[in-house]
């Protein structure tokens, strides 16, 4: 029926384990910046703030988990680079590759520039 296999590979549980962490790091973020928005309101807009600010950013944090699921799944080949199929996973993890670099090349451009 179902391939539980996945259960006994260590990559699997470190994968889950970096989750875990990224979220609890993306949750207290969130806590955060909602405190420092919802502190700026009059106090009995405060909490209603509160409330929609935290259920907007559990929606979306799911709405995007799921699309990152879907899209990693997505393995059949686009298209044949030098006998190489190129699927549109290898795509967004080369563009956002990509971006990494151009990212933290600008941040040590900018710290050594001053």
């Amino acid at each position: 029926m179902f391939d539980f296999t996945w259960f006994s590979d260590p990559s699997a549980w470190a994968a889950l384990a970096t989750l875990t962490l990224l979220e609890i790091v993306l949750g207290i973020d969130n806590i955060v910046f909602i405190s420092v928005v919802v502190g700026r309101l009059p106090i009995e807009q405060g909490k209603q703030a509160r409330q929609i600010g935290l259920a907007l950013a559990l929606i979306f944090r799911i709405a995007l988990l799921s699309t990152v699921f879907i899209l990693i799944g997505l393995t059949a080949p686009f298209f044949t680079v030098f006998d190489h199929g190129v699927s549109f996973r290898d795509l967004l993890l080369f563009a956002g590759g990509l971006f990494l670099l151009v990212k933290a090349t600008r941040e040590i451009h900018a710290d050594v520039e001053g």
